[in-house]
């Protein structure tokens, strides 16, 4: 995955928009690295959610922590393997180890979202804070 073809949220969230219009979320490799291994997850329901609503759970050595909706859409797939095979957040966070996958009400709402460039220099803030 090309970090340049991402979206990012300050909550250390990752978006690509897929050729069908879908837009895939994840976490970073900043934040598994932050969280530590992830033991447990909590995928999304189905349907409608506005942006910032708590949609998934993950748990971790460390801490749980929450995964919110990035903008409003509709979740119309969810990765069911993370239930039985939580590590994957850790081996591959920007590949297998997805969350889900939604529909957003405006598409053009992505660009709003912070670039790689952006991101890395939120990182580089937040690791010297």
């Amino acid at each position: 995955v090309e970090m340049s073809q991402l979206r990012f949220t300050v909550d250390h969230e990752w978006l690509r928009l897929e050729s069908n219009g879908l837009v895939t979320v994840g976490i970073t490799a900043f934040a598994q690295q932050a969280l530590g291994d992830v033991v447990f997850v909590q995928v999304p329901e189905l349907g409608a959610f506005d942006a910032g609503a708590e949609v998934s759970v993950l748990e971790s050595v460390k801490a749980a922590s929450s995964i919110g909706m990035p903008l409003d859409g509709e979740v119309v797939e969810i990765n069911s393997t993370l239930e039985s095979t939580p590590e994957l957040v850790n081996e591959d966070p920007l590949g297998e180890g997805w969350f889900f996958r939604f529909k957003p009400v405006d598409v053009l709402a992505l660009s709003d979202l912070l670039d790689q460039d952006a991101y890395e220099r939120l990182t580089a803030e937040q690791a010297d804070a």
